[in-house]
């Protein structure tokens, strides 16, 4: 196990033995590892004393004097300590912060420990325990390809999906297809208007119709295929077809941008199957659904709504939420530990609805998580670009993959907390300059390759180099050791190990921009190091030897976070 998580993980065990508190008690304690302030602060920064002095009843220094002790004490209660053996030192800072300072050997063992298990050291998850995760995310309505926006929600999924599965957890990507309703029968209309204009024939396209020149060319695809007996079909012909027609453009886009799914969940078959009558019948059993003005209505008022809200309208019809709740209910049906949904900022009121739902049905509607994202707009020197999938003037995802490549639109998209307004700054996203942040952070990855090429090509370190990047550690050519490397090395040998406590803050608050933010702060702590130091001197092997053991650290830890960002990973630039 890499010492420093284990490290994370015991002190606060350690501190509720000095202080006989449990984990109740304990709860908001942290342990943060410092990674940028300056080396007065100590490897580790713990806020107990301020967080448990008032219901000790005594003042934050006192607390933290009783922390100080039991941290260095070889026994606690009878039995060894586990973390003491690490501590070189540890003191007050402020009103109490307890700062603690590990001693060479804990880094030592560390970064042999990292060396030997690249990726093991972070997927490690507290007490083991593993959930079984639906993540619904896109859900685009399958009437043109995927806009502008859909690639926020794309990739907030894919990358929340990649980081809980590393982790160990069993993740389901799901697509809901809003294949059923209103804007299927206006797209079908709309093609219906193109395949006759393609025929020759004078044919207007419906009141508020699809005008993209997407729905062109797949007129130009029916017409060659049927002929001039394209105009004998069925308006359901029209509607089915360019529904399956706008369905492959949204899974090519998505395998152009690198997403894949598990599962694609079709709305109509809840149509088909009876579901959503039976959810009403349910609801109304429950005394939760009544009837008015000839439309049935849900109780949400009962669930903290601010409003009823109607099911089933009276022409017959179902509402937006009304297929919603029948998909919910499979969710839950399927025996998810917890259910995730991705949807746009302008769902706010809708979560407490849905959630509402759930719980008249009888679920834990604590399962059920809304991660809720904001618009986004992309940015062509001053001017921003308009999106309307009707009205044709829209940037489609796949022409932003095409404009800056699939690497920059994915860090592009993600590199925003998902609640935060995203300006898509296209004169940034072209630039081939260290003003790129993915320029940056892939030019870091392919300068740790260079100079592990250049080592290996150097006889003293061909066998150390080797066996670093086989994962080994060459006992025969002795093993570089921490007490050779400077106060650089030992804070980027911190930033490496900082990010299991990314991924997991990623699992438990959803915020997948988290990564992108390390991954950029990883590039910078490393070119600022490779920039002040001189990694390879072969008049001083030993060092050399050091110094190549942290550039095979970073990039072991690049290779992870790229990974796990989707991003390639180039060999040269």
């Amino acid at each position: 196990m890499n010492s420093i998580a284990y490290l994370r993980e015991h002190i606060v065990t350690v501190i509720g033995e000095a202080l006989e508190m449990g984990a109740e008690q304990l709860k908001n304690v942290t342990v943060t590892l410092n990674t940028d302030g300056p080396d007065v602060f100590g490897d580790f920064s713990c806020n107990a004393a301020m967080i448990l002095a008032k219901p000790l009843k005594t003042s934050p220094r006192q607390v933290a004097e009783r922390i100080i002790t039991t941290l260095k004490s070889a026994e606690i209660k009878g039995h060894q300590n586990p973390i003491s053996a690490h501590i070189k030192d540890v003191t007050i800072a402020g009103p109490g912060f307890v700062n603690i300072t590990l001693t060479p050997e804990t880094w030592h063992t560390t970064a042999h420990e990292l060396i030997a298990h690249p990726r093991h050291c972070f997927h490690l998850f507290p007490e083991g325990k593993k959930y079984n995760y639906l993540v619904e995310f896109v859900s685009a309505n399958p009437t043109g390809p995927l806009h502008l926006a859909h690639g926020r929600n794309a990739i907030i999924g894919d990358t929340l999906s990649k980081v809980l599965t590393f982790l160990g957890h069993k993740v389901t990507r799901e697509f809901y297809i809003n294949d059923a309703g209103s804007q299927i029968k206006k797209l079908g209309e709309s093609l219906k208007a193109r395949c006759f204009q393609a025929a020759g024939k004078e044919y207007s396209l419906p009141e508020g119709g699809y005008q993209g020149d997407y729905l062109i060319e797949t007129a130009k695809k029916c017409f060659n295929k049927y002929g001039k007996a394209i105009i004998e079909k069925s308006d359901s012909f029209f509607a089915k077809h360019a529904k399956q027609e706008m369905f492959e453009l949204i899974k090519k886009d998505l395998e152009i941008y690198g997403i894949s799914f598990d599962k694609w969940f079709s709305e109509e078959t809840l149509h088909n199957n009876s579901s959503i009558e039976e959810i009403i019948k349910q609801l109304t059993s429950k005394n939760l659904a009544y009837e008015k003005d000839g439309a049935t209505w849900f109780k949400a008022t009962e669930y903290g709504d601010d409003k009823d809200r109607v099911l089933k309208k009276a022409d017959g019809s179902y509402t937006y939420i009304a297929p919603d709740i029948a998909y919910h209910k499979t969710k839950f049906d399927r025996g998810f530990d917890k259910i995730i949904d991705i949807l746009g900022q302008d769902h706010h009121g809708y979560v407490q609805r849905l959630k509402g739902t759930m719980k008249a049905l009888g679920f834990d509607a604590d399962k059920l998580e809304v991660i809720l994202y904001q618009l986004v707009r992309m940015k062509k020197g001053k001017a921003f670009v308009k999106m309307s999938k009707r009205s044709g003037a829209f940037e489609s995802l796949s022409d932003v993959i095409k404009t800056v490549g699939r690497d920059v639109a994915r860090f592009f998209y993600l590199h925003r907390k998902a609640d935060a307004h995203l300006e898509f700054d296209l004169d940034i996203a072209l630039k081939k300059s260290d003003a790129n942040p993915v320029y940056y952070i892939l030019y870091a990855y392919v300068r740790t390759g260079s100079l592990l090429k250049k080592a290996l090509d150097i006889k003293e370190l061909k066998a150390n180099v080797t066996s670093l990047m086989n994962g080994s550690l060459d006992e025969a050519n002795e093993a570089p050791h921490i007490h050779d490397i400077n106060i650089d090395e030992i804070n980027l040998l911190k930033k490496i190990c900082s990010l299991r406590s990314v991924l997991l803050t990623i699992a438990n608050s959803y915020q997948t921009h988290l990564l992108s933010v390390y991954a950029y702060e990883l590039a910078k702590q490393f070119h600022s190091y490779y920039n002040g130091h001189q990694i390879i001197n072969e008049d001083d092997i030993p060092q050399s030897k050091c110094r190549l053991m942290l550039i095979v650290l970073v990039r072991n830890t690049l290779n992870l976070t790229l990974d796990l960002l989707g991003l390639s990973k180039p060999k040269k630039m």
